[in-house]
């Protein structure tokens, strides 16, 4: 049940806009759930210190929307060297402090672990990373976070803090930058993504973006240039898998993106809208919407250059430039799942059925695609000791029947067992 219990007033001015302070209070079973013996001990080390403590950020967004949030992120007034001396005085493990000088310090409480940051705002920001200083304003730490829909505190006690207008956009399914989209971005160019991935996420119809907010978006795409690989790929693979992911990779090659974040400039934007509709409803790899993209290996490898996907990701999308045309075409029985079978059995791969189910999805098979997903590996019933064992001691002459017994064993669709193979070499 919601309740509003103050109405939105204006309470101070930004260097930007006008503030007004919008709470309403948050009586939820995911809410509650989230208060374990570890939180609740948490919650009384801040209140017996006198130091505010509220829940932020994504897990707010999560609650506000009926979800149970599975990572939650708090926030506080206290300042780093203040929690540190509550956490030792209470006798609390602290673990992983490497965020300390962003202002992070990360408690173990019933075996359960905590991160509290605390409020921060930036001093000086080159696109990439942020000076920041410590502050007990939560408006200021609202202010310097990229979506409205992000900038959002829930107090312990349910009390919803909204300074820009956060839950109404999530309630219209909107996605805005706090306050001037330009600034936001130059703060950080990664939020461009960001904004993405999270349109992907929120808004109902594909194409209600606010005209400032692409322009600002075209405007500044260059700075993503000189954002790390690793933070590009891991906003570029949420989005790809989101809603709308085909629209919003459209827009970015209108936006002029594609060249700054390892995406071919002259992608197949329509070979990967088609892949897009057929694949999306059998929950695909990233990569697999992506390779549409793709005309030539050389292209997988400059986004490997630029991006570092992992061994795994890089393989798939080559695999599927490869064969994508190909595969299917090796058999003499159409629409047979035969020639993707007998790829598998061949392959030395142990990920050779999971990359055959994905160009399986990319060529909209839904049929074969579900009789794969039931197949099991077979395993070839004859070895080398069997056939040493009838006399052949030659390796090489080994491995010429074992391959002449297997492609026997594959144009039986796997049925003939060793008896009836080892009769071949009998005859």
């Amino acid at each position: 049940m919601w309740s509003r219990i103050l109405s939105p007033g204006v309470i101070g001015r930004t260097s930007f806009c006008w503030r007004s302070l919008f709470t309403m209070q948050l009586k939820t079973s995911e809410f509650q759930s989230l208060f374990t013996d570890g939180l609740n001990g948490l919650a009384e080390v801040f209140e017996k210190n006198q130091h505010e403590l509220r829940i932020a950020g994504g897990a707010v967004r999560d609650l506000l929307s009926g979800k149970r949030p599975e990572d939650v992120d708090f926030a506080t007034t206290a300042t780093p060297e203040e929690m540190k001396r509550m956490f030792q005085t209470a006798g609390i493990r602290m673990i992983n402090n490497k965020g300390e000088k962003h202002g992070t310090i990360t408690a173990r409480i019933h075996n359960e672990n905590f991160e509290v940051t605390t409020l921060r705002v930036d001093v000086q920001t080159d696109g990439r990373h942020a000076e920041v200083e410590f502050t007990t304003d939560w408006q200021k730490d609202a202010e310097r976070r990229d979506l409205t829909i992000n900038s959002l505190f829930l107090g312990l006690d349910g009390m919803l803090y909204d300074y820009f207008k956060g839950y109404e956009d999530l309630q219209n399914h909107k996605v805005r930058f706090v306050g001037n989209a330009e600034q936001r971005i130059q703060e950080d160019y990664l939020r461009i993504l960001r904004y993405f991935r999270f349109y992907g996420r929120l808004a109902l119809n594909p194409n209600d973006h606010e005209p400032e907010t692409l322009a600002a978006i075209r405007e500044n795409g260059r700075g993503l240039a000189a954002i790390s690989g690793e933070r590009i790929w891991v906003e570029l693979k949420k989005m790809v898998v989101g809603n709308h992911a085909a629209h919003l990779l459209e827009l970015m090659y209108t936006l002029e993106l594609a060249q700054y974040i390892g995406l071919p400039p002259d992608g197949n934007v329509e070979e990967m809208k088609r892949v897009w509709q057929k694949a999306k409803d059998h929950s695909p790899k990233p990569m697999t919407v992506l390779a549409a993209l793709f005309t030539r290996t050389e292209e997988v490898e400059k986004m490997d250059i630029r991006l570092k996907v992992s061994r795994e990701e890089k393989h798939l999308a080559l695999f599927l430039v490869k064969y994508r045309r190909d595969l299917c075409k090796s058999s003499d029985e159409p629409e047979s799942l035969k020639p993707f079978t007998d790829f598998i059995i061949d392959s030395r791969e142990l990920d050779s059925h999971i990359k055959v189910c994905e160009l399986l999805k990319y060529q909209g098979e839904e049929r074969l695609l579900a009789e794969l997903s039931k197949w099991s590996i077979p395993r070839f019933p004859v070895s080398g000791h069997d056939l040493r064992r009838m006399g052949i001691t030659s390796g090489k002459e080994i491995g010429a029947t074992l391959q002449e017994l297997r492609d026997i064993w594959k144009k039986s669709r796997y049925q003939m067992d060793k008896d009836e193979l080892l009769t071949y070499i009998k005859s």
